[in-house]
């Protein structure tokens, strides 16, 4: 039995495109569900994983498969069931998972032949038996996994391609911030893999460094943080030699212990949801947790930094309190945080969220002919109807942005800062890179909104999407 595991493309996103830009292949890590799903195979099957993000096959030359799994996010989507097409049209069923057939069941059930809603492993098993015996049904149910359930991933199935491998210890946010969808899919409860499950996986991995892709790398309660010291201290044990970055909330700079051994851990660096620069756009998105305890950011900032702990800090542009200015404000922020990199997202209304429901009750979705559409949600294009900004104004505005912070002369004044702190010379390295990647990607997205076919005019009178050229 042949099975082909797919992760679609978007021909948008430009931090996929490694040929365009070769600081992408620091951007770009392996599609780890699809890695776990392959850990569940049995060894009947002879499992392929593609990522077309590496570059997409001439699947008609390929071996005729028993069956074809795609994961795919909202952006994803549409990609996603061209793929599926392709191979019904051969009599090849095709399943379909991930967070966007879950929250979209009527549609994907549409396009394929069956759907995985949830998380899948509980239900992978049945999937292929039933597909085996030609008894495939519509709708599998996976719901929410013990994570001493989850196996570790086949990392020897991508074995090339990528500079970052990719690892999950944790599912679930309590948060239940209003644009995101990880709480509807995942649960709001934190739940850990084993320490020494995780510790184990670190090791199979082949790339010296690696993301993980947990949503919140350590949690919010006491206990949370506390698991995390333990999971620190085994990997701090085990002399893993990998350099990680993950997810994390404002808190972990509140701990000097936990700090000092995600430093002697590998941490390279942390990504956190700064998501606005006021206090009524952070009420407005739900993220009151960022602003509890009246919190100095800079200095929360500086500490974590000062563990040659590289902060990531991303920004969401549209809230109903934005107005013009916006761009400069956020770049203004991160520079006063003292953020090392920046990534400023548009908002976008994804299915499943408490923004989903406000803005579609409201009619202010305008970016609406599904599936063709759903490329647009990327976080990165406008898609719907803002209080105070056009869609013209939002690509200026995130444009700004990109100018006031990338600029050479701030990006040799962060690379100084660094060398004249406490960073170590990795971590300076890294800054350099991301840096120099985000302005070449801020650069790839300006070219891509100026090859926008869309009348200025036009566009900020009624607010619609526009239409963009294929760059496949």
């Amino acid at each position: 039995m042949r099975l082909y595991l797919i992760n679609p493309y978007n021909p948008l996103v430009s931090i996929t495109k490694i040929k365009e830009t070769h600081w992408n292949q620091y951007r770009v890590w392996k599609p780890l569900s699809l890695l776990v799903l392959a850990s569940l195979t049995p060894a009947e099957w002879d499992v392929t994983v593609v990522d077309e993000n590496l570059g997409v096959p001439d699947y008609a030359a390929m071996p005729r498969p028993d069956l074809v799994g795609i994961t795919a996010f909202t952006a994803q989507a549409n990609r996603a069931y061209t793929v599926a097409a392709e191979f019904r049209s051969r009599g090849v069923p095709v399943v379909m998972g991930g967070i966007h057939a879950t929250m979209c069941l009527p549609e994907a059930s549409e396009r394929v032949d069956a759907v995985v809603t949830g998380e899948a492993e509980s239900i992978w098993a049945q999937v292929l038996e039933d597909t085996r015996r030609g008894t495939l049904s519509r709708v599998y149910t996976g719901g929410l996994v013990e994570m001493d359930k989850v196996p570790m991933a086949r990392h020897d199935l991508l074995p090339v391609g990528y500079r970052l491998g990719s690892i999950q210890t944790t599912r679930g946010c309590p948060l239940k911030c209003s644009f995101c969808s990880v709480t509807a899919f995942n649960g709001g409860r934190f739940r850990h893999r084993p320490i020494e499950n995780v510790v184990q996986e670190f090791k199979l991995i082949r790339e010296k460094y690696v993301l993980v892709v947990d949503d919140n790398f350590i949690g919010t309660r006491k206990d949370h943080i506390t698991r995390t010291k333990d999971l620190l201290q085994a990997m701090v044990q085990a002399n893993l030699g990998k350099k990680w970055i993950a997810q994390v909330t404002i808190n972990m700079a509140d701990d000097e212990e936990l700090l000092g051994l995600a430093a002697k851990a590998g941490c390279l660096g942390v990504f956190i949801g700064f998501e606005s620069p006021s206090v009524e756009g952070l009420v407005e998105v739900h993220k009151k947790f960022n602003i509890q305890k009246g919190r100095d950011f800079r200095a929360s900032v500086r500490r974590i930094q000062r563990h040659g702990i590289l902060v990531v800090g991303s920004f969401i542009m549209g809230l109903d309190v934005d107005e013009r200015g916006i761009g400069q404000q956020i770049a203004d922020t991160a520079n006063r945080y003292g953020l090392d990199l920046l990534t400023v997202l548009i908002l976008t209304p994804l299915p499943g969220t408490s923004l989903w429901k406000k803005m579609e009750s409201e009619g202010r979705i305008t970016a609406n002919n599904f599936p063709e559409d759903w490329k647009y949600y990327t976080l990165t294009f406008p898609v719907a109807r803002y209080r105070h900004l056009s869609w013209a104004d939002l690509v200026g505005e995130s444009d700004a942005c990109s100018r006031a912070f990338y600029s050479y002369p701030r990006i040799m004044r962060r690379t100084f800062r660094s060398l004249c702190g406490t960073r170590k010379p990795t971590s300076v390295l890294a800054s350099v890179v991301s840096n120099l990647s985000c302005r070449s990607n801020a650069v790839l997205y300006r070219e891509k909104c100026q090859g926008l076919n869309l009348s200025r005019g036009e566009a900020e009178a009624k607010n619609e999407p526009p239409e963009v050229r294929s760059t496949a």
